[in-house]
């Protein structure tokens, strides 16, 4: 279930003339029962709203003021989200002639056509205070202060995201949390500009509209609802941007090493999370081992993070989390994996979280034999985005759950050789780099160019120039006969011990290709790799070499001091 809740304004929206009618309520009722939380976020007073609906009990939260009071209506718990008005201020209106004046406990609201007067109050008395307009009604608030903030709250008490609200209102003080919602529906009768940002207009007015949403949500949910503004960006064929979907994508990236992987998932995991959504990224290597943002880190090389912490950071917050399962011995690695995407699915039924599913190295953690069971618990998983070397190493039936197949690298054809169809057009027979092949199981593939991350490096940056490397991702300079022992766990060691081995053991390792093998396999850096395989490759001297290589490194990553 993509949508776990109905965010909706009360007057023009289920109320009409103040009052909500028989089939509002039914359909109120019938979206509970279907598991889904509800939330009114109302321009009201509290006190007001209780003796005109007393129905409050259908709704899990209560949003009133236009954001500066939060109720909790099983409680009858009040918690106030701003500051109290100013009696002074209120007294000033008075004295100026503003009549009604009424005040809440962070609200003072009035009508038209006052807003001259009380505009030119707040600026004779140096206030701090924003104007927000519904219709005829002027309310003042302090600034920052309104129903999307007030919504978030709510949210947070709820440990729901915003990507899973559908949201419905019908004036000019919905914009802000319409806007935050994943969906954002206006009833018929809702302001033209309002009409205009929203994902769905309603046919019906007032509550017609909101039983109409209702049905909607309940049968499909919203699935008939084009919601392309969340699409996610992934490069440009000619002058066409092409993107992914944010919501029920399972994507591949497949492609030989060295091909461009990592930069494509990199460019993707970025985006999604600037996007705000939560992802649970499996990390088996430990690449993400210094973060993924604000996401948090569980495991590392010495212990294996539990399920138990993983759903918790799922299941209370919407920050994502990295799953490092360099602790988690490699046979033992699907077996985890298949016990946490089935908790992990129960847990996205309750509170549609995590938003995405992305892992790394899919052919260790979901190989052929995959248990049928837990592959099916992909289509319980919102999105996944998953990365492999070797797409035909994947368990069949979760290749076969993928909605799109990205290939790079020299034989895109190999790519999607891997998976079961007869009617494909030709594909290019070797791809640049920085080019992609995006393919859809029944469409034709479509040449593109990558659209690469902002942040790219920065993780590369932290981690691989002063980090500290696994032993197995480390380097080694041996030399001849493994004369010698000498351990790089970094860039910067990597350079300085570069420099003091002798010609001998620098150019053995030059001869064979470790320096460009170990950049692309071990730092994940594609590109640096195949500027360094073109100095193995020159020749020259070893004293050329290392100095080559050495300003290679330094171009792209932060130079020791």
């Amino acid at each position: 279930m993509r949508f776990q809740a109905l965010a909706c304004d009360y007057d023009g929206t289920i109320a009409t003339d103040g009052r909500v009618d028989d089939a509002t309520v039914e359909a109120l009722e019938r979206l509970a029962r279907s598991g889904r939380r509800l939330i009114l976020v109302t321009g009201r007073d509290l006190d007001t709203l209780i003796d005109l609906f007393p129905r409050l009990d259908l709704f899990d939260r209560v949003v009133a003021e236009n954001g500066a009071l939060l109720y909790r209506p099983e409680e009858q718990e009040r918690v106030v989200l701003a500051g109290p008005p100013r009696p002074e201020f209120v007294e000033r209106l008075r004295e100026r002639g503003v009549d009604p004046v009424d005040v809440g406990s962070g609200i003072v609201a009035t009508w038209r056509p006052h807003e001259a007067t009380v505009l030119a109050v707040i600026q004779e008395m140096g206030l701090e205070l924003q104007i927000v307009f519904n219709k005829d009604a002027v309310m003042v608030l302090p600034s920052g202060v309104n129903k999307a903030t007030g919504l978030k709250a709510a949210l947070d008490e709820l440990s729901l995201s915003p990507h899973s609200v559908a949201g419905v209102g019908d004036a000019e003080n919905d914009h802000a949390f319409l806007a935050a919602c994943e969906c954002a529906v206006a009833v018929a009768n809702a302001v033209p500009a309002l009409k205009e940002t929203c994902d769905l207009v309603t046919e019906g007015e007032r509550g017609a509209g909101v039983v109409e949403l209702a049905g909607l949500l309940v049968e499909e949910d919203l699935a008939s609802v084009v919601l392309d503004r969340h699409d996610i960006l992934l490069g440009t064929a000619g002058d066409d941007d092409i993107h992914i979907r944010a919501y029920g994508e399972r994507v591949l990236i497949a492609g030989p090493s060295h091909s461009g992987k990592s930069t494509a998932a990199s460019a993707l995991v970025e985006r999604i999370q600037e996007a705000g959504y939560q992802i649970c990224l499996i990390d088996p290597e430990g690449d993400y081992a210094e973060g993924l943002g604000d996401a948090v880190v569980l495991g590392d090389p010495e212990r294996g993070p539990t399920h138990d912490e993983v759903l918790k950071i799922v299941d209370e917050s919407s920050r994502s989390v990295v799953v490092n399962l360099l602790g988690v011995p490699l046979d033992d690695r699907p077996g985890y994996f298949a016990e946490l995407l089935m908790r992990l699915a129960a847990v996205w039924a309750r509170v549609g979280r995590p938003h995405w599913l992305v892992i790394d190295e899919a052919h260790h953690m979901v190989p052929d034999g995959f248990h049928l069971q837990s592959s099916g618990t992909l289509d319980d998983a919102g999105s996944v985005l998953a990365i492999t070397v070797h797409p035909d190493s994947v368990s069949e039936p979760v290749l076969n759950e993928f909605t799109a197949v990205i290939a790079v690298g020299d034989e895109p054809a190999g790519v999607l050789d891997a998976f079961s169809q007869t009617d494909r057009c030709e594909v290019p027979g070797s791809l640049e780099t920085g080019d992609l092949l995006l393919w859809r199981p029944g469409d034709d593939p479509v040449h593109l160019t990558l659209t690469p991350s902002e942040g790219e490096r920065r993780r590369h940056i932290r981690k691989y120039a002063a980090g500290t490397l696994g032993d197995d991702s480390s380097f080694y300079f041996r030399g001849p006969d493994d004369r010698l022992n000498l351990k790089a766990d970094n860039l910067n060691l990597f350079l300085r011990l570069g420099e003091g081995v002798d010609e001998e053991t620098w150019e053995f390792h030059r001869d064979n290709g470790d320096y460009s093998h170990w950049m692309a396999e071990c730092v994940k850096d594609e590109e640096l790799s195949a500027a360094v395989a073109e100095v193995e490759r020159s020749g020259g001297s070893a004293e050329e070499g290392r100095a080559r290589i050495r300003e290679l490194v330094e171009e792209r990553y932060t130079a020791p001091e």
